[in-house]
């Protein structure tokens, strides 16, 4: 038995998003199935779907930033029941047999992590090779990638948190940003408005440095105390070694020096 599913799929890197049909696996006993509320979308699914970075294959289905509600589990899931709100990232899969994978950080496994579009498909269970993504109906998932969405919180503003959201918030939980440190957030794009937010509510004083004065003026809304325009030479200078912490989310190269 599989589940019967309604996505958008591409069949080229030049084709448009059309509806496509495809099965899910129903749930082994460790598994989580997931009725799709929304699905963010990520630069990554451009880039993916486009096959600018020279791995995918069509049909694609993308999609990583994943809110739904659980209608089904396995007999051995002990974290979710029918109804709970969750939220699925960029991973659905791993050896779990590894050192990284023991330690919680299963995105290093040793044998390959498996991605929830375009990786290959380790547990099979339907007639594709490789992982379908988010921008479907209904997904499948072990429970251990499965993650708990807190109620009070609007699931169509949450479904970012599962990519952006844990990019910025890592780092900045991993150095212990908070009160009493100066921050500053490079970039205010998808990822820098998160990194904003998330530095501001860790108490510490928010510098956004950009090339925009109006997105400058979108920072401070967002939670900055100050804005530092990166093109005003006298401006950098005098910040110069003033900040505890840098988290840097420009997308295209550039020099980081300054």
């Amino acid at each position: 038995m599989t589940i019967h599913v309604h996505s958008y799929a591409t069949h080229s890197a030049t084709s448009e998003l059309v509806p496509f049909t495809f099965e899910r696996r129903d749930p082994r006993p460790s598994d989580v199935a997931i009725d799709i509320l929304y699905c963010g979308i990520c630069h990554s699914d451009i880039h993916s779907a486009r096959n600018e970075w020279g791995w995918t294959q069509y049909p694609f289905v993308p999609g990583h930033e994943i809110i739904g509600r659980v209608f089904a589990v396995g007999n051995e899931v002990t974290k979710y029941k029918v109804g709970d709100l969750v939220g699925v990232g960029c991973l659905v899969d791993s050896c779990g047999q590894c050192a990284s994978c023991h330690d919680g950080l299963e995105q290093y496994c040793d044998n390959g992590f498996t991605g929830t579009y375009g990786s290959e498909d380790k547990i099979g269970g339907t007639p594709h090779k490789l992982t379908f993504g988010g921008y479907a109906e209904k997904i499948t998932v072990d429970e251990r990638f499965v993650l708990r969405i807190p109620e009070n919180l609007d699931p169509a503003a949450a479904a970012p948190l599962l990519c952006a959201g844990i990019t910025t918030y890592s780092p900045l939980k991993h150095w212990n940003v908070g009160a009493g440190q100066k921050v500053g957030i490079i970039g205010l794009g998808g990822l820098g408005h998160m990194g904003v937010k998330f530095a501001h509510a860790m108490g510490a004083h928010v510098v956004m440095i950009t090339t925009s004065p109006q997105k400058g003026e979108d920072a401070q809304k967002l939670g900055a105390d100050e804005v530092l325009l990166s093109k005003e030479s006298k401006l950098m200078a005098a910040a110069q070694n003033s900040f505890d912490f840098l988290l840097n989310t420009i997308p295209v190269g550039h020099d980081v020096d300054p």
